[in-house]
């Protein structure tokens, strides 16, 4: 299972990079889910599968979607052209790779029917630890996801207001 370990670690590392380096914010997306998939398939392999599935739920699923909520109300302007070449561009090459290593190494390791390695972290356990010992951070993330989805809005949305108001 070591080896789990490290392709997945090797996809996030590329996923990660690719993030922040990325002009294009849809394209940054696109590698972030691909990046929150390893990240998944790194916590899976350490023994956490319940903290693996809420990575994909959460954060892959609906953190992503806030996300692309908040692209649109930015409101970034794209050529028409640019937009139906989208999806046949080159840009799905790589993080469709990336995450054939990821679905190549969950079919071996489940053709396997072994768990994973280490301790299974149980669910209860990790909801414990969220809402007794580890609240303050759980919270704070809470707020920081709402300031930023207030500012986005304040930025992309509210300067267009001000713009048809004048005149």
């Amino acid at each position: 299972m070591n080896w789990y370990f490290y392709a997945s670690g090797i996809v996030a590392v590329i996923a990660a990079l690719m993030v922040v380096t990325r002009a294009n914010a849809m394209h940054a997306l696109l590698y972030l889910v691909t990046l929150f998939l390893a990240i998944a398939s790194v916590f899976w392999t350490l023994g956490a599968p319940f903290l693996a599935a809420l990575q994909i739920i959460i954060y892959a699923g609906a953190i992503m979607v806030l996300f692309v909520f908040v692209i649109m109300m930015l409101n970034i302007p794209n050529e028409a052209q640019r937009e139906r070449t989208w999806l046949r561009s080159l840009i799905w090459v790589l993080p469709a790779f990336l995450v054939l290593i990821l679905l190549i190494q969950f079919v071996v390791a489940v053709g396997t029917k072994g768990a994973p390695a280490g301790a299974v972290i149980a669910s209860k356990a990790v909801g414990r630890s969220l809402f007794t010992e580890y609240v303050i951070g759980v919270e704070l993330a809470s707020l920081l996801l709402l300031a930023a989805l207030i500012a986005a809005f304040h930025f992309g949305v509210l300067p267009e207001r001000l713009e048809t108001s004048d005149d």
